[in-house]
């Protein structure tokens, strides 16, 4: 039934709004903290001289937190339901001595855009191979496609636009058809996209673990939407060895996972390891040197993919 202009008015969503200010370093977190208990959806901090000579570089470890909590000039952004929420916590603020630091206050309403439609123009089909894609749901797969995981991204790690997944994937595909995709075990698996790929690429028995229910549901989820059998659990799941051990996490786990990951290995079994960036190659060949021999097999963009195989 057509909507008439009126209704769309009713129905439409009412606006949110932002309060900007620039911080001064030092009151970052108390001002961000304080901003939280004044109702804010969201608070983001970014560097108020981007794109000037005065811009810092402050970045940490993937996946851990940065060295710092802000910027020597910060912005900060910080999302409101209501234009009277932004302008109150403007007023509170402003009547605080912590905040004597802080200028260029302003709030303003945020524009409204379909934030799905948004959201999916940044996530394009993602080639594997000339013949292997990862394509989200509302696109339809390139013509050279024979091999096609069907992922939308979720809330677990995985869609294959980062180049670890996609190293372990190209791993995959170049073992297509041999004895190593006999029996897989996916250890970390998130969204999955490892698991599905070795189901889809001929893997006889495939085994995806994580110790968070929302990766191992997920997995089941898109397991199912891709039409492959992947069994999906905790890591007491993991019983006996594997032709593949497959582990893309980070570093530090890495680490202390060696003497579990290598154990389930069967002889002339391969260990695929990523999340790990090209200057940790040494510590990842030291802390598996008693268990087997490391090597690089893959880079793409300061990550390398790192593998060994048993004897």
């Amino acid at each position: 039934m057509p909507v008439s202009p009126d209704t769309e008015a009713r129905v439409a969503p009412n606006p949110m709004f932002e309060l900007r200010l620039i911080c001064p370093e030092h009151m970052v977190d108390t001002v961000c903290d304080a901003l939280q208990e004044l109702d804010a959806l969201s608070v983001s901090v970014e560097d108020a001289d981007a794109q000037t000579d005065a811009e810092q570089a402050l970045f940490g470890e993937p996946g851990m937190p940065a060295p710092k909590g802000g910027w020597q000039r910060s912005r900060l952004t910080t999302l409101f339901n209501s234009e009277a929420q932004a302008h109150h916590a403007k007023t509170v603020l402003q009547a605080q001595d912590f905040c004597g630091g802080c200028d260029s206050w302003d709030v303003a309403p945020v524009p409204m855009q379909d934030w799905v439609r948004l959201t999916q123009s940044q996530f394009a089909p993602v080639a594997v191979t000339p013949t292997f894609w990862i394509v989200p749901t509302w696109h339809e797969p390139p013509a050279t496609a024979e091999t096609v995981i069907r992922l939308d991204p979720g809330l677990a790690f995985g869609t294959g636009t980062h180049p670890t997944t996609r190293m372990c994937l190209r791993w995959i595909a170049r073992h297509a058809g041999e004895a190593a995709l006999t029996r897989v075990l996916d250890y970390g698996c998130g969204s999955g996209i490892l698991a599905i790929g070795a189901a889809k690429l001929g893997a006889v028995q495939v085994d995806a673990v994580d110790i968070d229910d929302a990766a191992v549901n997920a997995t089941r989820q898109n397991a199912q939407a891709n039409g492959v059998a992947v069994q999906t659990g905790g890591p007491d799941l993991v019983q006996g060895q594997y032709r593949t051990v497959l582990a893309n996490i980070l570093a530090t786990p890495l680490k202390v996972l060696a003497p579990l990951l290598c154990a389930r290995m069967a002889p002339q079994g391969h260990l695929v390891l990523a999340g790990i960036l090209e200057r940790q190659a040494d510590e990842l060949q030291a802390a598996y040197a008693p268990h087997c021999q490391l090597k690089v097999a893959d880079t793409e963009e300061g990550w390398i993919l790192m593998t060994a195989q048993h004897a």
